[in-house]
């Protein structure tokens, strides 16, 4: 059977001493296309725009550094408790997707207390934002040969040749595909009522869906963290549960909250 070779240069382009590569233009595409998307959010709420110049500062920062220590401390912590320094060697790669999404979490926590905005007001709009963030993030995985799939023989099966020969699931289209439909399931449920909708919804959706396909989509993956090498669960696993739970209980108490206020 033949399958595809994916055997994509990294590097998107090269001029003299500047580089671009492929992951950092998709990374930038994501960031760039959240905010055209709040920014309609808040033209939509009436909200000052002004105030998302800082407001992207904050998430960008989160994000980034979320993302690096949770690959640190959830995938690899030997490694890095016996190599500190490590940790700041972004440059090398590893970033974790569960510890963006806490690092986001903290610095819109900080950004809503010193700009006195409602914190799940925020999150709730954030959660779109970040479906389609995660979108491009997961492209940009396969385009660089990361976090790889199970191997297989399903027709749709690719062999990312810059690492073996074997055909594999493209798990990282699979959840790239996975995050967008969310973001549209999002963006309509949104536009049902836009700033009547009740907090904490959006998020608690967000949460259920987005850890429920990256909990599944974890059994076509092959195991980042050593330590979970003999346990049923992948660490992307277990490190979801937590999340969806939070989402269910978010979700309920947005429908009681909603319920006393009418």
């Amino acid at each position: 059977m033949q399958h595809l070779v994916w055997d994509i240069d990294p590097v998107f382009f090269s001029i003299g001493p500047l580089t671009i590569h492929w992951y950092g233009l998709l990374f930038a595409t994501a960031i760039l296309s959240g905010l055209q998307v709040m920014k309609w959010i808040f033209k939509t709420e009436k909200q000052e725009l002004a105030a998302l110049d800082n407001l992207l500062v904050y998430i960008v920062i989160g994000v980034i550094v979320g993302a690096r220590l949770g690959h640190c401390f959830f995938y690899e912590p030997g490694y890095y408790f016996a190599n500190p320094m490590k940790i700041i060697a972004i440059w090398e790669g590893g970033l974790a997707s569960h510890g963006g999404g806490l690092g986001a979490i903290i610095a819109a926590g900080i950004y809503s207390k010193k700009h006195q905005m409602n914190f799940l007001w925020l999150l709730d709009r954030l959660a779109i934002c970040t479906a389609l963030f995660g979108f491009f993030v997961r492209s940009a995985n396969f385009v660089n040969s990361e976090i790889l799939g199970t191997p297989s023989n399903v027709p749709w099966a690719v062999i990312f040749a810059r690492i073996d020969n074997v055909a594999r699931h493209p798990a990282q289209l699979y959840e790239a595909l996975a995050y967008l439909t969310i973001f549209f399931v999002l963006m309509i449920f949104y536009k049902q009522k836009k700033a009547k909708t009740p907090p904490g919804a959006i998020l608690g959706v967000f949460l259920i869906l987005i850890f429920t396909a990256r909990f599944l989509i974890e059994i076509l993956k092959e195991k980042q963290a050593a330590y979970a090498a003999d346990i049923a669960l992948t660490a992307g696993q277990m490190l979801s549960i937590p999340f969806f739970i939070a989402g269910i209980l978010l979700v309920i108490w947005s429908i009681k909250n909603d319920k006393r206020v009418k």
